[in-house]
């Protein structure tokens, strides 16, 4: 394979002369951290767009990169098709039948002959079969159909989710949120609504506005009783009824209500939640690339699902740590009627702020267009990358230089405008004008071989056949008691009728009940010790700096004076959730012991429960050794590895820029050497040529001079053979100069071999080094201090159980 495995590096193609129609040997590799600046890919149909597109995700894919992708056509499907046997059977099921049809040929014969066509193209362009089994080992690939079930299906519509915190404490990015939400609703309404003149718009807004500031989430059933009884009496400083009337109101609700009872609208409450990070990552933390396929949906459809999902994507975002390197991609093939110039629709907003802010958190947003016209270049004013391709007017050429002048591209001057057009007129299919701010100059180059066999759209059968296991919904698991303490009743147990009286230093509180009571049932109460506290967790070397709330519930016996706290039960109380009297049902009471007496048992309990604490509690975190970090305390594995792969990209972003300084010195320093060698070289050949002339032509006057008769040998001949002597050995020389300037040459040559050889290795040291995806994570087990260990409130608490029949378990009455 070719040296393009390079950390950081997207191998898109190779370098093309444009004026000599010919591909170069090298590489046209991009920096996976410039697209943090996003791109955009404009080329009409046939251009080869979406294979540098695949290309440029097959490789973000290979890099631990996740991407989400809105596939409007059908054709990022094909991102599933990767066969590493290469084998027609392989390729048997995907391919065009009526092509084999029209070649006259078998299903199986073409089948053979698209697996020998993709292992030859795959590997003039320096890939292999192995690099197949890396992208697909690389992530999970997953195909997503929201509105049907051929694929994943997603529930769109069954929860519209709270934003995040940061989103709940800046007034515009929630305004714009719920802007975004409502108008993509009454969209999928077919209700063309104005955020400012509508009511329905002005309502539902509100609407979302009060639920959401309850960091509560809504749903279409919620939403339909909202609507019939909004949790608002006034809109503005007008009275509800007077703003929007009941009656109106109600035919809302109804046509919200219509849309649930649909015929199939059921496929749009199941499958996945709307949840970003589960679309970027599996429950190992692995990266996915998420396919959202919305080519069966109508137009209105569409725009719900593809401005909800941007909505959710910037919640996502903002909840993320900053970075400069990329994060993840968020990819649409084709934008046309999302991102118009003069037009505001619902996904617009969503898109302008992911362009604007999406940089600070690592994401990188790619756009695609066959469409260059209806587009919104003053949006797209701050994208870094263009990729350009064949065009089919020669008005689509002048929208792009016209769009083009208000880039950043245009200001730095990276890109010069008159030449552009005679550049976009010669670009054949897969041959793209590429334009980096990130670097000084533009360049064509030629798209390489894709690894994913492009069989175009997929059907929904096909598709079907790519998902067989499709996760079911998640259904909510029941609450469940933090207690499991369950009492054994016996004859010989002492229990009263009334509440046992205590000592006057003890001052017992009452667990409310908050079970229904059965017939035939009555409460036991029996006395048991709460204990609440904090264990604050402290290592400054270490950054690590938190506390852990401690809420205990134990049982007492007759024997024990102190509560065995290994048996104790995790609660969740608060003082004020107990009473100073109990509930008025009747009840029996177990009878206290009697070392209750004791005005010190109290603090002797606080000093045990202390002591326990000290011996038995620890924090258990993670440890990544290759990067040196520490799991956060409320952070799981999958989240911790997720954050491993963020900082590892910075961490081989900044070493990998290291070692580039540090070679490239060297690297630049032999070139000028091997340049200035390969100079002299032509300098003595040159030389050597122009003496063995010299030296010829003398020898051949001698010679001539003898031949014509002369019997004696004149002064001059003598001369002339003398010099033709001299000659010899200035040519003798000559050669022995070219001789050694060659040996210079191929030893400078093979200096910078070797310097790129020990670069590679050092670089693939480097990637080995930092893989925290298969790395084997540490514990890291952090004890508290007694001074760092506070009990808030220790007291005795009647708590109350069912009291059965006689040899029958009592249960708790109360759920906790």
């Amino acid at each position: 394979m070719e040296d393009f495995e390079k950390l950081g590096l997207f191998y898109l193609g190779r370098k093309y002369d444009l004026e000599n129609k010919e591909i170069l040997p090298q590489p046209l590799l991009y920096k996976s951290k410039d697209l943090t600046t996003h791109a955009v890919c404009i080329g009409m149909t046939g251009s080869g767009k979406t294979g540098l597109c695949v290309g440029l995700l097959e490789e973000a894919a290979i890099d631990g990169i996740p991407s989400i992708i809105i596939d409007p056509k059908g054709d990022m499907c094909n991102l599933m098709l990767t066969f590493p046997n290469l084998t027609g059977e392989e390729f048997l099921p995907w391919i065009n039948k009526q092509e084999a049809e029209n070649q006259g040929i078998t299903e199986q014969e073409f089948a053979q002959d698209q697996a020998e066509l993709w292992k030859k193209g795959i590997s003039q362009w320096g890939q292999d079969s192995d690099r197949i089994r890396r992208l697909k080992q690389s992530a999970e690939f997953n195909i997503y159909t929201p509105g049907s079930s051929a694929g994943i299906p997603v529930s769109i519509l069954k929860s519209f989710s709270c934003p995040s915190e940061k989103i709940l404490s800046d007034r515009d990015l929630l305004n714009e949120s719920i802007n975004s939400t409502v108008t993509s609703l009454l969209s999928l309404l077919d209700i063309k609504a104005d955020p400012i003149q509508s009511r329905e718009h002005i309502l539902l807004s509100n609407i979302f506005k009060s639920v959401w500031s309850d960091n509560k989430h809504l749903d279409l059933e919620s939403l339909i009783k909202f609507i019939q009884k909004p949790p608002l009496e006034k809109i503005g400083v007008m009275n509800l009824e007077s703003f929007y009337p009941s009656e109106k109101r109600s035919e809302l609700a109804l046509t919200i209500n219509n849309l649930l009872a649909a015929p199939g609208f059921s496929s749009w409450l199941e499958g996945e939640p709307l949840d970003i990070d589960r679309f970027l990552f599996t429950s190992q933390g692995k990266p996915k690339v998420s396919i959202f396929s919305i080519s069966h949906l109508d137009d209105s459809q569409r725009m719900f699902t593809v401005s909800l999902l941007l909505t959710q994507l910037v919640s996502w975002m903002r909840n993320q740590s900053g970075t400069s390197s990329l994060r993840a991609i968020f990819y649409m093939d084709e934008i046309f009627g999302y991102f118009p110039p003069v037009a505001n629709p619902p996904s617009k907003t969503p898109l302008l702020t992911l362009l604007k802010q999406a940089r600070a958190y690592g994401l990188g947003v790619v756009l695609t267009t066959q469409n260059p016209v209806d587009l919104d270049y003053k949006g797209l004013s701050n994208t870094g990358t263009w990729f350009i391709g064949r065009l089919q007017t020669e008005q689509d050429q002048e929208r792009i230089i016209d769009g083009l002048k208000s880039t950043e591209n245009v200001v730095n001057q990276k890109l010069n405008l008159a030449k552009l057009k005679n550049i976009l007129g010669q670009l054949n299919k897969r041959v793209f004008l590429v334009n980096n701010v990130h670097q000084d100059f533009s360049e064509t180059f030629h798209t390489r071989w894709v690894l994913s066999y492009l069989r175009g759209p997929l059907t929904r059968t096909q598709i079907k056949s790519l998902v067989p296991d499709k996760p079911s919904a998640a259904n909510p698991l029941p609450a469940e008691s933090k207690i499991k303490t369950t009492l054994k009743y016996s004859p010989t147990d002492k229990l009263k009728s009334s509440i046992p009286i205590l000592p006057p230093h003890i001052e017992p509180r009452f667990l409310p009940v908050q079970n229904k009571i059965p017939e035939n049932s009555n409460l036991l109460y029996q006395l048991m010790v709460w204990g609440k506290g904090t264990i604050y967790y402290l290592d400054a070397k270490k950054g690590i700096s938190t506390e852990q709330p401690v809420d205990l519930l134990c049982s007492l016996t007759e024997e024990n004076p102190n509560p065995d706290w290994e048996t104790s039960k995790k609660v969740a109380f608060e003082i004020d959730d107990l009473f100073l009297e109990p509930d008025p049902e009747p009840a029996v009471y177990h009878d206290p012991p009697d070392y209750l007496n004791d005005k010190n048992i109290v603090k002797q309990w606080q000093k045990n429960l202390i002591n326990w604490l000290y011996r038995n509690q620890q924090l258990e975190l993670l440890k990544s050794l290759s990067l040196g970090i520490i799991s956060q305390p409320d952070e799981d594995e999958r989240e911790f590895r997720i954050r491993l792969q963020t900082a590892a990209h910075e961490k081989r972003d900044e070493m990998v820029e290291k070692l580039t300084e540090k070679y490239q010195k060297k690297i630049t320093s032999l070139e000028n050497k091997i340049f200035k060698a390969e100079q002299k070289l032509e300098k003595e050949k040159e030389q050597q040529k122009h003496q063995q002339l010299q030296t010829s032509i003398s020898l051949g006057a001698t010679v001539l001079s003898a031949l014509v008769g002369r019997n004696v040998v004149s002064r001059s001949t003598l001369g002339r053979a003398t010099t033709s002597a001299r000659g010899a050995g200035r040519v003798l020389k000559e050669q022995q100069d070219v001789k050694l300037a060659e040996e210079n040459l191929k030893r400078l040559q093979q200096e910078l071999d070797e310097l790129n050889k020990q670069m590679a290795e050092d670089i693939k040291q480097l990637k080995e080094s930092i893989n925290p995806a298969e790395e084997q994570l540490e514990n890291f087990v952090l004890k508290p201090k007694k001074k760092n260990i506070s009990v808030d409130h220790l007291m005795l608490v009647w708590i109350p159980f069912l009291n059965k029949q006689a040899g029958q378990n009592i249960q708790p009455a109360f759920t906790n």
